[in-house]
């Protein structure tokens, strides 16, 4: 999808449809700071605040409306889409709105779009919103389609976004829109990975996806098979691979500055779960639990999405990202309930529960990555059904002590539009993974099943600053809506790259 940005009249573009985001005072048309609603109105001989009216279009944040303009504008259509009220708006509110307006364009199979920017505060980050709202809302995943049905997708690929009046287009413009094309590209990339059924997406495959991208981006990259996570000790994440025929893989990505000075500085530190398949282990998962299971991988996707684009962000601050990908399956070599795994670290786990197998693995890699000394460690995972439970299908579940480093996690989803929710940590709850034989349990009672998860990470990463991410829900939407489809959403993505690029712009401050 192509993104121009130009200072114009919105109504004088020639376009299939012309988005306009309104506020919901926008349609009085007394106090409107929507201009080009009201020369596309006036054009309309007031036909469309009248039709958009009479079919109960408010400017609610969730409204989408479309009128035939019938020659009357160089544009075929107009597009309105709620923001809701000014007071509550946010940049995430025109993402989901410009998501909705283009999977409304590619219902009526336009390939061409001129959206008007809205009046806002922030500008840059109404750009980056549309971009994005754009970009992704127009993903399908359609590989295995023999035939593409006529099921909505959108088929934009020209989009004019027109600058509110008396702005004037800027150099530093054009560096926003690229970043969000960045974005959208990692995010929708790792969105195919999701989606990809898991007989396609093996811990190969998912490797050597890995391998593809450094290679295109120029980070470096270093693979390891079963034989290098024996050397290195890692007891759990072997246990949890032992039962199916699929070889494990060990990915470790980094980005270097070239600066010699920058390139000791303390890393940050990116760990994703990537389990391509979970069938429970012998502690075997119902059916309809199963069936989703492909998308244990969603963690190392973020990441994956995530370093694509630090590649490009160029931070002067070493990077790395990490995951150790296997399936967990039941077989005659898996491992046992009952059977006792040495980590990495050295510590001894029981296992109570093949199926809180993600854990494992995540402890083994987590305590590799934190001896390459971070000064901040994040780790994203689809861990636990009971973080759904607590916080739904679309907010994020972040777990961590280090008070800075969560402030600084929580405010980088929030500007990127991903909303997580700080759940606690508490040394309360440690006595549920309190083992009898072993130094501890990988799984123990149903109460407080997130949080029990994530003091077991908290033994492998020692004091370093470090918050988990339980992206269980908010990893795949149940519907569509805004600019997400039913299926795999790329969560993280946006967060992850928020945070290094904050990161990076207050070293700079410093340095300056």
């Amino acid at each position: 999808m192509n993104f121009t940005l130009v200072s114009a009249d919105a109504t004088k573009a020639k376009a299939d449809v012309l988005v306009l985001p309104v506020f919901d005072n926008d349609l009085s048309g007394k106090k409107s700071t929507a201009q080009a609603l009201l020369r596309a109105d006036k054009k309309l001989k007031g036909l469309l605040l009248k039709t958009a009216a009479q079919e109960g279009f408010k400017g609610k944040a969730d409204q989408t409306f479309v009128l035939q303009t019938h020659g009357k504008l160089p544009c075929a259509r107009v597009v309105l889409v709620g923001l809701g009220a000014r007071a509550r708006f946010t940049p995430e509110v025109l993402r989901l709105a410009a998501g909705r307006a283009v999977k409304a364009a590619g219902r009526v199979k336009a390939k061409t779009a001129v959206v008007q920017v809205p009046v806002v505060r922030e500008l840059d980050y109404a750009l980056r919103a549309v971009v994005e709202g754009f970009g992704l809302g127009a993903y399908r995943f359609e590989r295995w389609r023999t035939q593409h049905k006529d099921n909505g997708s959108a088929k934009v690929d020209k989009v004019q976004l027109v600058l509110p009046d008396g702005l004037k287009k800027e150099k530093a413009h054009d560096e926003v829109l690229a970043l969000a094309r960045e974005v959208v590209g990692a995010t929708n990339w790792a969105r195919d990975l999701v989606n990809e059924p898991a007989g396609t997406m093996t811990p190969r495959v998912l490797a050597e996806e890995a391998k593809n991208m450094a290679k295109d981006v120029g980070l470096h990259i270093a693979i390891g098979d079963r034989k290098k996570i024996e050397e290195l000790k890692m007891g759990m994440f072997l246990g949890v691979a032992k039962g199916s025929v699929e070889e494990p893989r060990l990915v470790h990505l980094s980005w270097i500055p070239t600066d010699a000075e920058a390139a000791k500085q303390a890393p940050v530190c990116i760990v994703g779960k990537a389990i391509t398949f979970d069938s429970g282990g012998l502690s075997l998962k119902p059916s309809d639990s199963m069936m989703d299971m492909k998308t244990d991988m969603a963690g190392s996707a973020a990441m994956l999405g995530a370093m694509r684009v630090i590649a490009h962000l160029k931070p002067p601050f070493p990077v790395h990202g990490f995951f150790g990908a296997c399936e967990n399956m039941p077989s005659g070599h898996a491992y046992r309930l009952g059977d006792v795994l040495t980590s990495r670290l050295g510590k001894t786990v029981e296992i109570t529960n093949t199926d809180a197998e993600g854990r494992l693995v995540l402890g083994d890699i987590l305590s590799w990555a934190n001896e390459h000394k971070p000064a901040a460690l994040i780790d994203l995972a689809t861990l636990t059904g009971a973080c759904i439970i607590a916080l739904g299908n679309y907010l994020t579940g972040a777990f961590g002590e280090d008070d800075q480093l969560m402030f600084d996690v929580l405010e980088a989803g929030r500007t990127a539009g991903e909303e997580l929710w700080r759940l606690p940590i508490t040394e309360l709850q440690k006595d549920a993974l309190k083992s009898e034989i072993a130094d501890m349990k990988n799984a123990g009672e149903r109460a407080g099943g997130a949080i029990n998860a994530a003091l077991f990470l908290k033994e492998f990463v020692g004091e370093t600053p470090w918050v988990h991410l339980d992206i269980a829900g908010p990893s795949q939407s149940p519907k569509e809506r805004g600019y997400f489809g039913k299926g795999a959403t790329g969560v993280g993505v946006r967060t992850l790259v928020e945070l290094v690029r904050r990161r990076a712009a207050h070293l700079q401050a410093h340095a300056g």
